[in-house]
């Protein structure tokens, strides 16, 4: 059955290693959360799953929440939850000794699914453009630039090495520039500006 949010790692490794402290001596409840947004093909998945693991390495847990506009299937046909979503059931959940599944025949909220994962470190965010969490927009070419100005709360560009660096440098000062494949400075800024994804206030 179709849905608009897929779901990865709830409930893996939640508390596992610093739990919930990104920078060493603070603890919070809230997650850091990040949106990664951009046109198709623009390197969403790939950006973000090349983060998940400098994260980890810092000692922190990470969530990841994908917003998919198609329909799309979860579980394999024959499963046993195939089996209980073809006999009617408008949710399932599998969970074993490491690792738990859900999947409901509904569309949620942003928030509502954040507040799933809120005892991860980090929640990195892909898609959603209309949300208003703060942002990583990744610009492939020229013509993306407009989303920098279109969307709300855009902290941070990412761009492809053919988007020209004049064009970049009239972007807001406040907007942090980055390349696409920038992954370790990248990491480092959620890290050091964690406290501001944390507890950004929409």
């Amino acid at each position: 059955m179709p849905a608009s949010a897929a779901l990865a790692g709830f409930g893996a490794d939640a508390d596992s290693r610093s739990g919930r402290n990104g920078r060493r001596g603070t603890t919070s409840s809230r997650p850091a959360v990040c949106q990664f947004v951009g046109y198709k093909n623009s390197g969403k998945t790939t950006l973000i799953c090349g983060l998940i693991p400098l994260l980890r390495a810092k000692g922190c847990s990470v969530a990841v929440i994908k917003h998919d506009a198609h329909e799309f299937e979860a579980d394999r046909p024959e499963t046993d939850t195939w089996r209980h979503r073809e006999a009617g059931a408008g949710a399932v959940a599998i969970t074993g000794a490491e690792q738990s599944f859900i999947l409901e025949s509904r569309s949620r909220e942003l928030a509502d699914l954040i507040k799933g994962f809120i005892r991860y470190d980090y929640v990195l965010v892909e898609g959603f453009k209309e949300e208003k969490y703060p942002k990583i927009v990744l610009i492939r070419d020229e013509g993306d630039l407009e989303l920098t100005e279109r969307l709300e709360e855009v902290a941070a560009v990412a761009a492809w090495g053919n988007v020209p660096e004049a064009m970049l440098e009239r972007l807001p000062a406040r907007q942090r520039r980055f390349g696409i494949n920038d992954t370790d400075e990248i990491a480092d800024y959620l890290w050091r500006e964690r406290y501001f994804f944390q507890h950004f206030n929409i």
